[in-house]
């Protein structure tokens, strides 16, 4: 699984548009499931992600991590994640899993990521959505499980 991670003010989701997901203070994450992604790697990076301590403390220092904030989540899957442009003009999603299966893990990872006690608010799997991101800092991190 490949992640984008960035630390938001705010940030929603629309399809058709209408607002699907929306979050105050926390992170959106855009997710990218490979082709031998498992539930092992959506556990380990949903621990990874609660964890991450890239939010500020009083000092000014990234010492909190969302749980320390009480911050909220908004997921969107992103199969464009997996995009290869490394030959031609137009990139090569090869290395992206099949619908059905980036689908279940997409879910899941949201699911383990539940289970933290976080708010997680999510955009629509396969749909067109436009995502507004108020980024924090700006602070943007990119998460994969070798």
């Amino acid at each position: 699984m490949r992640l984008v991670i960035q630390r938001v003010k705010k940030a929603s989701v629309l399809v058709d548009s209408k607002t699907i997901g929306e979050i105050g203070q926390g992170l959106v994450i855009l997710i990218g499931v490979g082709l031998n992604d498992t539930l092992e790697n959506a556990h380990y990076l949903a621990e990874k992600v609660v964890n991450l301590r890239i939010f500020e403390d009083t000092e000014g220092k990234m010492n909190c991590s969302i749980l320390e904030i009480g911050g909220e989540i908004l997921a969107v899957s992103q199969f464009t994640l997996y995009g290869d442009c490394g030959k031609g003009r137009r990139p090569s999603f090869s290395s992206a899993a099949p619908p059905e299966i980036a689908e279940k893990l997409c879910e899941k990872f949201v699911e383990y990521l539940q289970t933290y006690g976080i708010k997680v608010s999510c955009g629509k799997f396969q749909a067109k959505m436009l995502v507004e991101i108020h980024n924090d800092g700006p602070v943007t991190f990119v998460l994969e499980d070798q």
